[in-house]
């Protein structure tokens, strides 16, 4: 049965809108190949429309809006994404391809605890004292929203994404236009829905449409103050590139490729079971995967021995099963990028121990995929390919291993996998990464800010650093005579 919307177009200013041009995306279930679902195709017209209502509603009155009014309207979103949890996980499932079971448990929980997070946070934003910094005046510091904040959120985790956007954005005082994927749009439509009769007109605002004329419209308009995009780093550096035209705030989160540094004392098992979770949960289409193992030289053949077989038990299948493990990539585009990569691999010389081919069915699927690689230089190890596949190293010694692990333009995430204390400080401390796990891999939580190094991006999800993001300092000064 088709759990997509029951209406496909975008909201603006509180309504429901069609787009202004005549054309609609086709959706895809990437599990089947079938067309489920029709949206807008949007134009820079329903660009300015948007910015129009999210500039409206922000000077009419959600500026003025105190923390707690804005907290208790995300508390009421919480609650409806919560009641609404397993139909969002249903329409996830299929517009995405993830299996329905984790996105149930691992991701709507999530998802609940963010909003309610920064509703919290919302309360908590304060300046530094006031004082006399010079006499005969006094000093005081005022932190205010930024004003219309365009966002951009990826295919990936689509209601995810959209919640660590619209959160921190609308708990600062900001009104927002948010652009989904054009693959992957249905969940955070559905997200409108249930925030249309919370918030007010125009304070949340969500148009549909490929990357260029709306998102680049959004990034290009100067009546947006701020541009948060997810999303590839060539990506990020035309939005960059685009926003200086008028200095606009920029938010960046890239992409990665996350080593696991495997030292010889670690606990093979864990290391074992968090590489298959880590590499291959949403098929590794994750920014964060564990992609790229990196083995001391008295463990690396044993990793191997055990990682093979517990890879190739994967059950990979209908994502509405309960026991599905993996689902399908999102796209044939996605499928199509995963394959070149291994194909490539191999005819550099890489050994591919399990998988490395297309799942011949219906749909967009792909064998979990163990690679040994030809050497630290290889495309696979240094490029990100967002696929269930998984490359191994073995290093020699601990520079060599840091060495290796920062040794790629990308600074996301990392882990290190060792019983050592000393030695995983130590590796925390150099590992040019913005999230160093130790001794596990993937798990986040709100509380602590999420983003990258180098090519990864810069500013941070989550966390009261994200909060801080989307608002601008003030400082004002009062005579006193």
């Amino acid at each position: 049965m088709s759990t997509t919307l029951r209406r496909h177009e975008m909201f603006i200013g509180g309504e429901w809108a069609p787009g202004e041009g005549a054309e609609t995306q086709e959706i895809i279930n990437p599990a089947t190949g079938k067309v489920i679902a029709h949206v807008p195709k949007g134009t820079e017209k329903d660009v300015d429309r948007a910015v129009a209502a999210a500039r409206k509603a922000f000077d009419g009155g959600w500026s003025d809006t105190t923390p707690r009014m804005r907290s208790e309207m995300l508390l009421k979103l919480a609650a409806a994404v919560e009641e609404h949890g397993d139909e969002l996980a249903r329409i996830e499932s299929e517009n995405v391809g993830k299996p329905l079971a984790p996105t149930k448990s691992e991701e709507i929980p999530p998802i609940v605890d963010c909003l309610r997070f920064f509703a919290g946070a919302a309360r908590t934003l304060e300046g530094r004292a006031t004082g006399e910094y010079m006499q005969g005046f006094t000093s005081m510091v005022r932190r205010e929203p930024i004003g219309v904040v365009g966002q951009i959120a990826p295919w990936n985790y689509p209601l995810m994404m959209a919640a660590w956007k619209i959160s921190p954005a609308l708990a600062a005082g900001n009104t927002v236009v948010l652009k989904p994927s054009e693959w992957t749009p249905l969940t955070v439509l559905k997200l409108a829905e249930l925030a249309a009769g919370i918030f007010p007109a125009g304070v949340f605002n969500v148009i549909t449409g490929d990357g260029e004329p709306v998102g680049a419209g959004i990034v290009r308009h100067p009546g947006v103050s701020m541009v948060s995009l997810t999303g590839d780093v060539a990506t990020g550096k035309e939005v960059a590139k685009a926003a200086s035209q008028t200095l606009k705030r920029v938010h960046l989160e890239l992409g990665g490729k996350a080593p696991v540094i495997v030292f010889d004392d670690a606990d093979l098992e864990k290391v074992v079971e968090w590489i298959k979770i880590g590499g291959y949960f949403n098929a590794g289409q994750d920014c964060t995967a564990a992609t790229r193992v990196i083995a001391g030289p008295r463990i690396e053949e044993k990793l191997l021995a055990d990682l093979v077989p517990a890879i190739k038990s994967l059950k990979v299948g209908d994502p509405m099963a309960e026991d599905t493990e993996m689902g399908p990539l999102v796209s044939e585009e996605q499928l199509t990028r995963v394959s070149g990569f291994v194909d490539r691999a191999r005819k550099e010389g890489a050994e591919v121990l399990t998988g490395g081919a297309r799942i011949k069915k219906a749909g967009s699927w792909y064998e979990p995929t163990v690679v040994v690689p030809k050497g630290p230089e290889a495309e696979i190890v240094r490029k990100e390919v967002f696929g269930p596949v998984v490359t191994v190293q073995r290093f020699s010694d601990e520079d060599q291993a840091l060495a290796w692990a920062n040794g790629v333009d990308y600074g996301l995430a990392a882990s290190v996998w060792t019983r050592d204390v000393g030695r995983a400080l130590r590796m925390a401390r150099k590992l040019q990464f913005g999230t160093v796990w130790i001794n596990t891999h993937i798990p986040l939580v709100n509380e602590m800010p999420h983003g990258g190094y180098k090519q990864s991006g810069y500013g941070k999800d989550m966390s009261v650093y994200s909060l801080e993001e989307y608002t601008q300092i003030k400082h004002v000064m009062a005579s006193l005579d």
